[in-house]
C-alpha cells in the first residue's frame, strides 16, 4: 500500500487535491481502505474538467444571452391540456392510456434520490408523513394510486394491467427505501413490480475547485441531479428490463409532488395519440416572475429554460390577447417512449452538460472538526432530466390545472411555501372538490377562523377509493358532510368510512 499511497499522493498533488489525504495518518485501517478505494475509483481528470466547464461564468453569461434572444413560445399545434381539449377528446385520451396500461405497456419511473434535508428529516423524502388523517407517506399515496389505476384498467378494458414501478434512489436512500417498502408489504403492490436502482454520486467542490471532505476519511458526494437517470437506467440494467418486458411508455416524475397523477392515463394517452417520443406536463405560470423553468423552443430545439436564465423583459412578453408568451411552467413530470430512452441512454447521454448548484455542504476543517455552514460554501454538479428534450424528434406539451395536480413538498413548515401544511391543504381542497363535483356538500365549504385561528376543512379520500374523483357519486351524492371527512377502502386496515355524514 505504501507504493500505491505514494503514487496516489503524487497524483493528487499534481491535481491540487492533496488535501484529501491530510488526515491519512489519523485513520484506522478500515477508513484508509475505504478512502483509498474511493480515490482510486475517482476519475479525477473527468470530474475536474466537468467542474471547470460548468463553472465558467463567462460561458454561462454568453449562453444566457443567446438563449434569451432565441427563445420561442410553444406552438399551438404542440400544446394540449385539460382546458385546451374537449371533454370528448379527454375521454378518448384516457381510454387510450388505460388500454396501454391493460397491455402492461406503461411503467413509472420515480425520481427519489434526494434526502429530506430541507424538510428537516434524515430519511428519504418519500417516507415523509405530511399529517393527513391517514398518516400516509408520499410513497404510500403514490403506490395506492398505482393500485387503483390497475383496477381502473380492468374495469375499462377487461384486463387488469400491471404498472411496473422503478424508483431511482441514491446510496443515501436505497437501503432505507427498500426496507420501508418491505416493512409495509409494498402498499398493496406485488414485490416484483417495485424495482429500486441507484443514480451516480459525484464529488462536491468548494468555490476554489477543491473536492470537499465530509469527514477525515470520506469525500463529500451528492447525487448528480435527476438527469443522472439516463446513466443509471443503463448501468442499473433498468433499460434492459424495460425492453425485456416490452414496456413501451414511461411516466417520469419527482417524488415530492403530493398531487401527482401517477401514470396519468390522460397524459399518457395524449402522448400516444400524438405519436410523440417525449412529452412534458406543465402548469400556467402564476406570474411573470415566478421562479420556475419554462418549456419553449430555443432556436427550434425543445428546452426547459430556467427562470434565472430569462431576463425580466422576456419573462413579461405577452401575446396580443394578454397571455404570457412564455407561460408553460415546468413541474418535473414527463412522458418518454422506451425507444427514445434507449437512444438517449446508449447514444446521447454523454452530450448532456452539467449545471451548477450552490449548496451548504458540511465539511471538516484543517483540525478535523465537522463544520455545518450557514450559507452556501460549495458546488454540486447536476444534470437535469429535461435536458434530453433537445434530442426529441416529436414532442408535445400537456397543460394541467395547478391546484389539481401540483403541490410540491420541499421545505419545513418554517418556510412560506411548498411545506407539509401547504401540501396537506392542497389534498384537502382537491378531495373536497371531488366530493362536491360528485353531488356531496359541506356544512362549512371553506376554511374559517375560530378565535383568530384558522380551522381547515379536513377531507381525505383514499387513492384506493378514487384515483381522480371517479366512482364517488353513489357514495356521496345528496349527502351533507362536516369536517373531518375520511373515505377509506375496504382493502385498508380501517373499513370504508365517512366521518360525520
Amino acid at each position: 500500500m505504501h507504493a500505491d499511497l505514494a503514487g496516489l499522493r503524487q497524483h493528487l498533488t499534481a491535481s491540487k487535491q492533496d488535501h484529501l489525504l491530510q488526515f491519512w495518518d489519523t485513520l484506522n485501517e478500515e477508513q484508509r481502505h475505504e478512502l483509498g478505494q474511493a480515490l482510486k475509483n475517482l476519475d479525477l481528470e473527468h470530474v475536474q474538467r466537468m467542474y471547470h466547464q460548468t463553472n465558467d461564468r463567462s460561458a454561462q453569461n454568453a449562453v444566457q444571452e443567446a438563449i434569451d434572444k432565441l427563445m420561442q413560445p410553444v406552438p399551438e399545434n404542440s400544446y394540449g391540456g385539460v382546458n385546451r381539449n374537449t371533454p370528448e377528446e379527454l375521454a378518448q385520451f384516457e381510454q387510450t392510456g388505460l388500454e396501454a396500461i391493460s397491455r402492461d405497456e406503461v411503467a413509472v419511473i420515480l425520481l427519489a434520490g434526494g434526502q429530506g434535508t430541507r424538510l428537516g428529516v434524515k430519511y428519504p423524502k418519500g417516507m415523509y408523513d405530511v399529517g393527513l388523517p391517514s398518516h400516509k407517506t408520499l410513497y404510500q399515496i403514490q403506490a395506492e394510486r398505482i393500485v387503483r389505476l390497475q383496477d381502473l384498467s380492468e374495469h375499462a378494458c377487461g384486463r387488469r394491467g400491471t404498472i411496473k414501478w422503478y424508483i431511482m434512489t441514491s446510496e443515501h436512500t436505497r437501503h432505507t427505501t427498500q426496507d420501508f417498502f418491505a416493512a409495509h408489504n409494498y402498499f398493496g403492490l406485488r414485490a416484483d413490480s417495485v424495482v429500486l436502482f441507484e443514480q451516480e454520486m459525484l464529488p462536491c467542490f468548494d468555490f476554489e475547485g477543491r473536492i470537499i471532505l465530509e469527514s477525515p476519511g470520506k469525500i463529500a458526494a451528492a447525487p448528480g441531479g435527476n438527469g443522472g437517470l439516463y446513466r443509471a437506467l443503463l448501468e442499473g440494467n433498468v433499460l434492459d428490463d424495460l425492453l425485456a418486458r416490452n414496456i413501451k411508455y414511461v411516466h417520469v416524475f419527482g417524488v415530492d409532488n403530493i398531487l401527482v397523477k401517477v401514470a396519468d392515463p390522460v397524459f399518457v394517452g395524449y402522448c400516444i395519440n400524438r405519436d410523440v417520443e417525449c412529452g412534458n406536463k406543465v402548469v400556467e405560470k402564476s406570474s411573470p416572475d415566478e421562479p420556475v423553468g419554462v418549456v419553449c423552443l430555443v432556436n427550434n430545439v425543445w428546452q426547459v429554460v430556467e427562470y434565472s436564465e430569462i431576463t425580466p423583459e422576456t419573462a413579461r412578453k405577452t401575446f396580443p390577447n394578454g397571455h404570457l408568451m412564455f407561460n408553460a411552467g415546468n413541474i418535473a413530470n414527463h412522458f418518454f417512449t422506451v425507444d427514445f430512452l434507449k437512444r438517449v441512454c446508449t447514444e446521447l447521454e454523454p452530450n448532456l452538460k452539467y449545471h451548477i448548484a450552490k449548496k451548504k455542504i458540511s465539511y471538516v476543517d484543517s483540525q478535523g472538526n465537522l463544520v455545518a455552514p450557514t450559507k452556501p460554501n460549495g458546488i454540486k454538479m447536476e444534470k437535469f432530466v429535461f435536458d434530453v428534450f433537445q434530442f426529441a424528434r416529436r414532442f408535445a406539451v400537456w397543460e394541467v390545472i395547478r391546484k389539481d395536480e401540483f403541490a410540491p413538498l420541499k421545505n419545513a413548515d418554517t418556510a412560506a411555501e411548498d411545506t407539509p401544511t401547504t401540501a396537506r391543504r392542497s389534498i384537502y381542497d382537491l378531495h373536497r372538490r371531488y366530493i362536491e363535483k360528485a353531488g356531496g356538500s359541506f356544512v362549512d365549504a371553506k376554511d374559517h377562523l375560530v378565535n383568530g385561528e384558522r380551522v381547515e376543512i379536513v377531507c381525505e379520500i383514499s387513492p384506493r377509493v378514487s384515483y381522480a374523483g371517479e366512482g364517488l357519486k353513489d357514495l356521496v351524492e345528496g349527502k351533507h358532510f362536516e369536517s373531518p371527512v375520511v373515505l377509506n377502502s375496504v382493502h385498508e386496515l380501517q373499513p370504508f368510512s365517512t366521518t360525520k355524514i
